[in-house]
């Protein structure tokens, strides 16, 4: 099912919703279209409106700060675009940098993509002591670069130019 994403009034990313929660908020007059999938179309006996791909809320929702994305396997290897830190190829697993073994934590600064094989054959080294340094360092994306990055896959290409410019950097 598609996810379409949901902006505020005042443009900022909110959260991401099913295809049909987002073509009820439309049909309430709730939110309006901003982008659409081109080429398809939600008809019906009496409707007929583009498939949305990204829609805005038309009166402000106030929500409470939140100052980072909570951290999980799933966010860190969107974060990374599913790139293994070390090799660059197709990541699977996550690595720690410091190993739980010499007491690293989960959390956005301290784990990265790995593919399983060199995951393993890190092992429980930091990426120095196995002598295989990071092609990139880990970063904590804010928490409306972590919905836009979850939403594309991190292929930016699909949002419209001003909403990808504030998304977190690829390298």
């Amino acid at each position: 099912m598609r996810e379409t994403l949901v902006l505020n009034a005042s443009f900022e990313p909110l959260s991401t919703v099913t295809l049909n929660r987002a073509v009820v908020l439309v049909l309430q007059d709730k939110a309006v279209v901003e982008q659409s999938h081109p080429g398809l179309r939600v008809r019906a006996a009496a409707v007929d409106i583009p498939v949305p791909r990204v829609i805005r809320l038309c009166r402000y929702v106030r929500v409470p700060f939140r100052r980072q994305a909570p951290w999980s396997r799933r966010g860190v290897l969107i974060r990374d675009q599913h790139r293994c830190a070390y090799c660059g190829r197709r990541a699977t697993t996550v690595d720690h940098v410091v190993p739980r073994a010499q007491g690293g934590r989960d959390g956005w600064l301290n784990t990265v993509a790995s593919c399983a094989e060199d995951n393993h054959r890190k092992a429980d080294r930091t990426p120095e002591e196995a002598g295989m340094p990071l092609l990139r360092q880990p970063f904590i994306p804010s928490p409306a670069d972590a919905m836009l990055l979850a939403m594309t896959s991190g292929d930016r290409s699909e949002l419209p130019d001003w909403l990808a410019a504030g998304a977190a950097p690829a390298a």
